[in-house]
């Protein structure tokens, strides 16, 4: 399986983004059970959570993005979304997709927010 993110790019403070990740090379009844979560990281720190969802379609957020923030999941596509709002400065990185199990990473898509 492999974990292709895009979507990211350069916008405003207060713009919006999608990012995009797909799990190719799975079939759904691979990718329907998993835990996917979008993590980021800037450099000099560690990678961070930001969302998750759960086979369920549980979430779970990180509390600098709540209200702002929105994780989603096709398993027919086998892909998941975030879909940021209200982007702030703060929020540039490098947004990296994760499916668990197997603790799999995807390549990373860069989001950067200018003031």
């Amino acid at each position: 399986v492999q974990l292709q993110a895009s979507g990211g790019g350069l916008v405003q403070a207060g713009g919006s983004l999608r990012l995009s990740c797909v799990a190719s090379r799975a079939i759904t009844s691979v990718f329907s059970p998993r835990t996917m979560a979008w993590y980021r990281q800037t450099p000099g720190k560690q990678r961070e959570l930001v969302a998750s969802i759960t086979s369920a379609r549980v979430t779970n957020y990180a509390d600098s993005v709540k209200g702002r923030f929105t994780i989603s999941r096709d398993n027919s596509q086998k892909k998941i979304y975030l879909q940021m709002n209200k982007l702030e400065p703060e929020d540039t990185a490098v947004y990296y997709c994760h499916m668990n199990p197997p603790g799999q990473w995807g390549q990373g898509t860069q989001v950067t927010v200018s003031s």
